[in-house]
């Protein structure tokens, strides 16, 4: 089953348990989703919904951030009730390890007197970890790696 007919399958799960929270956040999704099937007039390969999901965890993300530096904790916390939501949707995300070690590999093959060296790196790092690490810490990884 793709993680599209999972998606849906949980929306009836918590429809049926009256889960307001998580049959909203799915309902988002699924939005998401068939926003991009017509616009693409495709049907999304997992792959693609993977990148939707991706995105939906990164806004919540910026949100949760925006709302508390402005010390809106109210709004905060439904937002972090749909990250949880969203997440168990994600594959799992690679360690800092993981990214150090992969990070390194690439580090070795580039020339690090140059000082567009960063996103040479990144440009051959990213497709590498696409999917499996968040960009933030690939970033960090690299600026560490070039200290």
């Amino acid at each position: 089953m793709g993680t599209k007919e999972t998606i849906n399958a949980d929306l009836k799960v918590a429809m049926r348990a009256k889960d307001t929270v998580t049959r909203d956040t799915l309902r988002l999704i699924t939005a998401a989703i068939k926003e991009v099937e017509v616009n693409t007039r495709k049907t999304l390969t997992d792959e693609d919904v993977q990148e939707i999901i991706q995105k939906q965890v990164k806004q919540r993300r910026e949100s949760i951030s925006a709302y508390e530096s402005a010390g809106r904790q109210e709004l905060a916390d439904p937002e972090k009730a749909e990250l949880a939501v969203i997440e168990k949707y994600l594959p799992q995300m690679m360690s800092k390890e993981e990214v150090m070690a992969i990070a390194q590999e690439v580090v070795a093959g580039v020339d690090t007197s140059n000082p567009k060296v960063m996103g040479q790196i990144m440009g051959k790092l990213m497709p590498k970890v696409k999917g499996k690490a968040d960009g933030n810490l690939v970033r960090q990884v690299v600026q560490e790696l070039l200290a």
